[in-house]
């Protein structure tokens, strides 16, 4: 059985993914733990699976434990949930800055998975990394696969890359959107209505990102718009007159920065 300690919106993509998969039976094989009565009641209702307001009854029940808690939460159940994790269960951990060291420090197993997902895993569009140590089966590591294959794509990396991974993925939908959003603005003001501005910018996201998903290069897809002297080029100087590769790169070791920090301020505490 698999437990999700937690019952938000990022724990909802998980069992939304797994309902979605013909690999799982849903109702017998899903527990979550969740402190809010209603929120207890919509998952059962809308996804027909069994929850509970205890995390101690997810830990004794389940042999794959999910922790979907805030990160300044984690220690409190980790503490509560430590005498029911035994060396045989899996724990898998989805919040930002707690390391495999930090659980290791907390739980008897050694069966530990830290996993950074994203925001578009609640369309089942969300990019999953994974690091662990190397007491896994290949039996073990393709159940947890399997689960994040339901909400996107997943890789696997050694841990050293979580805090660039946190940077890149997990804050990039923000960025992003902030993008879309000054595209948006930018459409306002030279005479779009805002629902024309909205979707003209977000299908041209679609589509690039399509594009690009097919294996084509920015580089090619760049080249492919811009004609010499047209009003692509004419953006893409504006772009760099105005520095937008450094404000990128900026923005990613800023956040690669914090992670960092988030990091070492967990291991301490």
């Amino acid at each position: 059985m698999t437990g999700f300690i937690g019952g938000g919106n990022m724990a909802e993509a998980m069992v939304k993914g797994i309902a979605q998969s013909s690999k799982f039976k849903v109702q017998s094989e899903i527990l979550v733990s969740e402190p809010q009565i209603e929120r207890r009641k919509y998952l059962e209702q809308t996804y027909g699976i069994k929850t509970t307001a205890s995390n101690k009854e997810v830990a004794s029940l389940c042999n794959i434990i999910i922790l979907a808690v805030k990160p300044q939460n984690m220690a409190a159940v980790l503490d509560e949930i430590a005498d029911a994790v035994t060396g045989d269960k899996t724990v898998v951990s989805i919040a930002a800055g707690i390391t495999l060291s930090f659980l290791q420090s907390k739980l008897k197993t050694k069966k530990l998975i830290r996993v950074m997902p994203n925001t578009p895993a609640l369309v089942q569009e969300g990019m999953s990394v994974m690091s662990m140590c190397e007491c896994f089966s290949d039996r073990d590591v393709a159940v947890v696969r399997d689960i994040l294959m339901s909400i996107g794509k997943v890789i696997t990396l050694p841990e050293k890359y979580m805090d660039a991974v946190t940077a890149l993925s997990g804050s990039g939908p923000a960025f992003i959107a902030l993008f879309i959003e000054t595209m948006i603005e930018a459409g306002v003001k030279m005479g779009l209505n805002r629902d024309n501005a909205y979707e003209l910018a977000v299908q041209t996201l679609i589509g690039t990102a399509k594009l690009l998903d097919t294996g084509m290069t920015p580089e090619k897809l760049g080249e492919m718009v811009t004609s010499p002297g047209g009003t692509t080029a004419a953006g893409l100087r504006a772009f760099e007159e105005r520095g937008l590769s450094n404000i990128v790169s900026e923005a990613l070791h800023a956040a690669l920065k914090r992670a960092k920090e988030l990091g070492k301020s967990k291991e301490s505490s």
